[in-house]
């Protein structure tokens, strides 16, 4: 079984661009502790960008994406070293996975990258994954790493996923509020409790959320905890009730369905009319272009849409059979969506 681990920027680095190296050193003793007992961990490592900075002579995070990208560049050779250095201590090997959205939005590259991670990890290394900042523009990236941590936790079929932070989890308010008390459980976790990102980093306690719902959802149980002190990530894996514990849905999809509703990226939305609509929903029927009311965007076979009611209902997902341009004809015999490419929600 598989363990993934996230760290974000604040943990890993110090506000003047320097690696946290007790933090990585007590966070790979836990890591070691986890592997000796013969379970396997994956690492997802943000940092790369806020090691990148110093480099480049850059005091704060730019906004433009070149001088991202180059930092990025720059300080992912420093955030491997870290890691490598402090997992070696403990006689592990770790190996360098940098991954990109349009790795995980093609079926074929999906499994390619699942594939060479559950080969790193059944070799007994310790993959340390991050986004591939270096070369996506905005409209091709994860967002911030704590969507990358789910779905690299659903890709694996992990059994626990755990999102680190400065904080002991979700508080009832904002943690500098007198008022505000830990929640130990996700199901009690409100929007008020939410936060922005940092200085050096992308995700804030709302993405961090949003992370810990899509993997629990997809069966994975996943915990948001400080990611300071001893046996941290020890002591979660082992069961030990620490932060806010988002428990799993009971029924897990297949790893398809998985790919199809966390990983693949939707380029449109098919509007049903109310046949189609109970077609799909109760009689486990293939979509029909003729049931297609009306047809968003612009897509071609092999896309994701989404599927929608006469009343603006997201019914679910499914990969389109043909191109939008047809499907606004509304054709009959023309299949719009599989049976056994489509997901509900």
């Amino acid at each position: 079984m598989t363990v993934v681990v996230k760290l974000g920027s604040s943990l890993v680095t110090s506000g003047d661009g320097r690696v946290r190296r007790s933090l990585l050193a007590a966070r790979a003793a836990d890591i070691a502790a986890i592997v000796h007992d013969g379970e396997r961990v994956c690492v997802v490592s943000s940092g790369a960008i806020a090691l990148g900075l110093p480099l480049l002579g850059l005091a704060r995070r730019p906004r433009a994406i070149e001088q991202l990208q180059a930092a990025s560049a720059a300080g992912q050779v420093r955030l491997q070293v870290a890691w490598e250095a402090a997992l070696r201590r403990h006689g592990l090997h770790v190996a360098q996975v940098l991954l990109s959205a349009g790795d995980l939005a093609e079926r074929a590259s999906y499994l390619n990258a699942r594939n060479a991670l559950r080969a790193l990890l059944k070799l007994g290394v310790v993959p340390v994954v991050n986004e591939n900042d270096a070369t996506p523009t905005d409209e091709i990236t994860f967002g911030d790493n704590d969507a990358l941590a789910a779905q690299v936790a659903v890709l694996l079929g992990a059994r626990l996923l755990v999102l680190l932070t400065e904080v002991d989890g979700v508080f009832s308010a904002h943690p500098a509020e007198p008022d505000a008390r830990p929640l130990s459980s996700g199901d009690a976790v409100a929007a008020a409790a939410l936060g922005p990102g940092g200085a050096l980093g992308r995700g804030g306690m709302e993405s961090k959320v949003a992370a810990a719902r899509l993997a629990a959802g997809a069966g994975i149980p996943t915990v948001i905890a400080s990611g300071r002190g001893e046996s941290v990530v020890a002591a979660i894996a082992a069961g030990e009730s620490r932060g806010t514990h988002f428990p799993a849905a009971q029924r897990r999809a297949s790893a398809f369905k998985l790919w199809l509703q966390h990983a693949k990226p939707t380029s449109g939305r098919l509007v049903l009319d109310d046949g189609a609509r109970d077609a799909i929903a109760s009689g486990g029927r293939s979509l029909l272009a003729v049931g297609v009311v009306s047809c968003e965007g612009s897509f071609e076979p092999g896309d994701a849409v989404e599927l929608a009611a006469l009343d603006g209902t997201v019914l679910g997902k499914g990969i389109a059979g043909a191109s939008a341009a047809e499907l606004r004809d509304r054709p009959r015999g023309v299949e719009a969506v599989h049976r056994d490419r489509l997901v509900l929600y």
